[in-house]
């Protein structure tokens, strides 16, 4: 009776067990300074714990609990909106956390990073000739970042360092950013990380936040970060010519679903040239399959088709069911990629 007693227990144990959970904050929320108490706790209390919830929602719903954080991220582009979303807020926002030290050591960020253990400092001077230009490349794709998103410093899988931002919770790792690497910073600019004390002032925001980064936690992630086998992953199965196709895909082909034919018939010509640059590219190895290769050689003579056909000014009639034919084609080269992986 004990033992099916134990046994009922854990079952249940184990449907309440949720994959991800909010990580603590190394201060309490008044310590941050630059970052008001108020901000710091919806922002960690509130936002933060609601990615983690409707994430471990999103995975078991769709019964991804068994993929690691990085997996539901590296393919996000095959992911649900909710899973691709939550992974990365969550993600992100740890990153974020791990970076803040209100109680960094009173030196200059150049001394902490010449006395760290790392390349990175070297690797700064080389890319960018100074932290202060690295951080003004910083500073600048945070304040350009249109609406909310992210702006980082990232790893390349080339081991070099890029400055890039994400909308959104997109981040580097995911096969839907045009930079691909590994994030050793990362800087929210969300309204929510900073509106209540800084309003509309992202730019106090940002100048403001280098007083609590701390650069030798930065300095740890870039000496894990080139170690890091998801950099040789992200090499091998990056395809960003696949992207760009899908770029402009989605950009004409979501109008005519609202029976707007204007852009794609601007446009047929710049579709065709991508499809063209697709079938032409290298295809990652993990991917390549003699079907995936026939199908790009079947979208490449549909996009030609429908630009030669909208060229001679056809109907909608007959430019809808091309390009419904398009959408389904990629989409099963989507589906391929996707069994692959």
């Amino acid at each position: 009776m004990r033992l099916i007693l134990l046994f009922i227990l854990s079952i249940i144990g184990s449907l309440g067990a949720q994959p991800y959970s909010l990580p603590d904050l190394s201060y309490a929320y008044d310590a941050y300074g630059v970052i008001d108490s108020k901000t710091m706790e919806i922002h960690h209390s509130k936002h933060h714990q609601g990615y983690v919830n409707k994430l471990n929602k999103a995975v078991q719903k769709e019964g991804l609990e068994k993929n690691s954080l990085i997996e539901l991220m590296l393919y996000a582009s095959y992911r649900s909106t909710a899973v691709r979303n939550n992974a990365g807020g969550h993600y992100n926002h740890t990153l974020f956390w791990e970076l803040l030290n209100p109680s960094k050591v009173k030196s200059t960020d150049e001394q902490v990073l010449k006395t760290r253990k790392s390349k990175l400092y070297n690797e700064i001077i080389n890319e960018f000739g100074s932290l202060e230009k690295l951080k003004a490349e910083l500073n600048k794709a945070a304040a350009t970042r249109f609406g909310s998103g992210w702006a980082w410093l990232v790893v390349t899988p080339q081991k070099k360092l890029a400055v890039t931002s994400s909308p959104n919770q997109d981040n580097p790792i995911m096969d839907v950013s045009e930079v691909r690497g590994i994030p050793i910073l990362g800087i929210d600019v969300w309204e929510h990380a900073y509106y209540l004390k800084y309003q509309n002032k992202r730019g106090d925001y940002l100048g403001a936040i280098w007083s609590i980064l701390d650069w030798s936690v930065v300095a740890d992630k870039y000496n894990a970060a080139v170690k890091d086998p998801l950099l040789q992953t992200i090499e091998k199965e990056h395809w960003p010519e696949l992207m760009h196709f899908h770029k402009v895909l989605a950009q004409t082909f979501h109008p005519v679903e609202k029976n707007d034919f204007e852009p794609l018939r601007e446009r047929s010509s710049e579709l065709f040239a991508k499809s063209i640059l697709l079938k032409t590219s290298d295809v990652p190895a993990p991917l390549m399959s003699p079907e995936i290769l026939g199908a790009l050689t079947r979208l490449e003579k549909q996009c030609g088709s429908i630009d030669k056909c909208i060229r001679k000014n056809a109907k909608n009639k007959t430019v809808l069911k091309k390009i419904v034919m398009i959408h389904d084609t990629f989409h099963e080269i989507q589906g391929m990629c996707h069994d692959k992986k």
